[in-house]
C-alpha cells in the first residue's frame, strides 16, 4: 500500500506539466477531467436539468466537457460563461460544445449546478457575478458539484479570503490539496473524489493519514510474543482528586497492545486509582528522581492528562526526558512550560511527541499559527522548532515530524468533541511507541484509529467508551494488512 499525497496547487502544476512534456497533450488532459466529473453526476445524480456554469481559465474548460457529455447522456445542459476562453485547450473544449449558452449572471433557476468557474490556483477574492453567484449558492449545496475546488476556495489554504461556492460533492484530480483536507474548504468541498487522469506518481512528504500510510509498519504480536517483548509503558497520574485522565490514557496504552502498563501515583492518588485497576499496574512516586527511575525501565511515557499545571509537573517532564522512554506530553504538561518553552524543546528528540489542542500550540508556540498560511505549515514549523513529532488537535488534526514529514486525518469524528477524547489519545499514541512504533507513524496510527473507534459507537459517546471500541478497529485493520 501507498501513501496518498497531498499536493500544493504548484505541484499539481507541475505534474500536469511533465504528463504534457511527456507526450499527453493538454486537451486529452482536459477530457479525461471532464469524463470523471460527469462520471461522477451520473453516478450520484438521476438525469435532471444541469447548469454548467464556466470560467475563463482551464477549469471552464473541463466544465464544457462535462456540459457535452452529459448532453451525449441524454441530460438537459446549459452552459452559463463568465466570457470567453483565454487558454487554448479551453477554446478547444467550447468548440466542441453544441449546446446552449447564455452570459452568466446571479439569478440561477433550481438546477443541478456544476462549478466550473474557478479551480484551487485562483488567488484573489471573488467578485462581481461570481461572488454574486457563490452567495447565492450557499443555501443549496446538495444541488452544487464543484471542479478541483468551490470556486473561491484557494487549493493551498482551504481559506476563502471572500464569497465562496459551498458544494456537496467535487471532484479532483490526481491527488488531494490543503484545501480538501484543511477546514474550512473541507467543509466548502463536500464529498471529495479523487480522480485519475493520468499524471504518474508524485511524490509528497504531505500525505493523507490513513492506513495505507502506516499498516504495514503496525506492531502486530507473532506467535513467540510475550508481555515485555510488547512494550513497557508509563503514566503519570494527577493529584487524588485528578485521577480518571491518567486512568483513561494507560487503559488505552493497553487496548493498544502494550504488553505492560503502569500509572505512576503520587503517593495520596494511589488508593483512588487503586480502586478502578485491573489489568494497569500501580506504583507510588513521591518526587521527580523516583520518577526518573521508573523511567529508564519503560520504552514510552504519557505525561500530562491532569497531572497539573505547576513546577512538579515541569520537573517530572524533564526527569523523564533524562531517561530512554519516548515522551508523549499532552495537556497540562504542555502549559506547564507556557512560561519557558524552550526549556521544554531543549530536551525533546525525535521520537517524543506533543500532542496539543490549538490553545495549548498557541501557549508553547506564541504567534506560529497566526503567521502561518494555513495548519500543517503551522505543525510543520512547530515539530522543527520543538525537534519533535507535533499532533495538532482539531477537526482537521495535523500530525508533522521534524523532519518535514505530514500528515492530516480525514477521518475526525464529531463524536470525540468529549471530556478525556484527547487522553485517550495520547494513551494510544503512547502505547505504539511503547510496541516500537516510528513516533511520527506512532501518532498518524493513534489518530485515525481513535476517530474510527469513536465512528463505532456514534451518538452518545463518552471517552470511557474509546478504549473498548478500538479492538473493532483493530481487528479490521489486522484482517486488512
Amino acid at each position: 500500500m501507498t501513501a496518498r499525497p497531498i499536493l500544493t496547487v504548484a505541484q499539481t502544476a507541475a505534474a500536469d506539466r511533465a504528463a504534457i512534456a511527456a507526450g499527453t497533450p493538454g486537451v486529452t488532459l482536459m477530457e479525461r477531467a471532464g469524463a470523471a466529473v460527469a462520471d461522477a453526476i451520473v453516478q450520484r445524480f438521476s438525469p435532471q436539468r444541469t447548469l454548467v456554469l464556466c470560467g475563463p481559465g482551464n477549469n471552464g474548460g473541463d466544465g464544457y466537457v462535462v456540459a457535452r457529455l452529459l448532453k451525449a447522456k441524454g441530460w438537459p445542459v446549459e452552459v452559463r460563461a463568465l466570457g470567453d476562453p483565454v487558454t487554448d485547450d479551453a477554446r478547444a473544449a467550447r468548440a466542441r460544445w453544441d449546446g446552449p449558452t447564455k452570459p452568466l449572471s446571479a439569478r440561477l433557476e433550481e438546477a443541478l449546478i456544476v462549478d466550473a468557474l474557478f479551480g484551487a490556483g485562483l488567488s484573489r477574492p471573488l467578485g462581481g457575478e461570481a461572488g454574486a453567484i457563490a452567495a447565492a449558492l450557499a443555501s443549496r449545496p446538495a444541488a452544487v458539484v464543484a471542479i478541483d475546488t468551490p470556486s473561491g476556495v484557494p487549493g493551498d489554504t482551504g481559506r476563502p479570503e471572500g464569497p465562496a461556492v459551498c458544494a456537496g460533492l467535487t471532484v479532483t484530480f490526481h491527488a488531494r490539496k490543503p484545501a480538501h483536507v484543511l477546514e474550512p474548504g473541507r467543509g466548502l468541498c463536500g464529498e471529495v473524489v479523487v480522480a485519475d487522469i493520468g499524471l504518474g506518481d508524485t511524490p509528497s512528504e504531505l500525505v493523507e493519514n490513513g492506513p495505507d500510510f502506516w499498516l504495514a509498519r503496525f506492531p502486530w504480536p507473532t506467535a513467540a510474543s510475550h508481555k515485555h517483548a510488547r512494550g513497557r509503558l508509563i503514566v503519570v497520574s494527577g493529584e487524588a482528586w485528578s485521577t480518571g485522565a491518567a486512568r483513561l490514557a494507560a487503559r488505552s496504552g493497553l487496548r493498544i497492545g502494550a504488553g505492560l502498563v503502569t500509572i505512576h501515583s503520587p503517593p495520596d492518588a494511589l488508593t483512588s486509582n487503586a480502586a478502578h485497576l485491573e489489568a494497569v499496574m500501580l506504583r507510588p512516586f513521591e518526587n521527580d528522581f523516583e520518577l526518573e527511575q521508573a523511567g529508564h525501565a519503560a520504552e514510552a511515557a504519557v505525561i500530562g492528562p491532569a497531572a497539573g499545571i505547576n513546577e512538579a509537573t515541569l520537573n517530572n517532564v524533564l526527569a523523564l526526558a533524562r531517561t530512554g522512554a519516548a515522551l508523549v506530553i499532552d495537556a497540562d504538561a504542555i502549559t506547564a512550560f507556557r512560561d519557558e518553552p524552550d526549556e521544554l524543546f531543549s530536551v525533546l528528540d525525535r521520537d517524543d511527541v506533543l500532542t496539543p489542542h490549538p490553545g495549548e500550540f498557541e501557549r508553547l508556540f506564541p504567534g506560529v499559527m497566526a503567521a502561518a498560511p494555513e495548519r500543517i505549515t503551522a505543525a510543520r514549523r512547530a515539530a522543527e522548532t520543538a525537534g519533535a513529532v507535533v499532533l495538532l488537535k482539531g477537526a482537521d488534526t495535523v500530525i508533522a515530524a521534524p523532519d518535514g514529514r505530514a500528515a492530516v486525518n480525514l477521518n475526525g469524528s464529531p463524536w470525540l468533541a468529549t471530556a478525556g477524547s484527547g487522553d485517550v489519545l495520547a494513551g494510544f499514541i503512547g502505547g505504539l511507541v511503547a510496541q516500537g512504533m516510528e513516533s511520527f507513524e506512532a501518532a498518524c496510527a493513534a489518530a485515525w484509529i481513535h476517530a474510527e473507534s469513536a465512528e463505532l459507537h456514534g451518538p452518545g459517546l463518552i471517552s470511557e467508551d474509546l478504549p473498548d471500541l478500538a479492538p473493532g478497529v483493530l481487528r479490521r485493520l489486522y484482517d486488512e494488512r
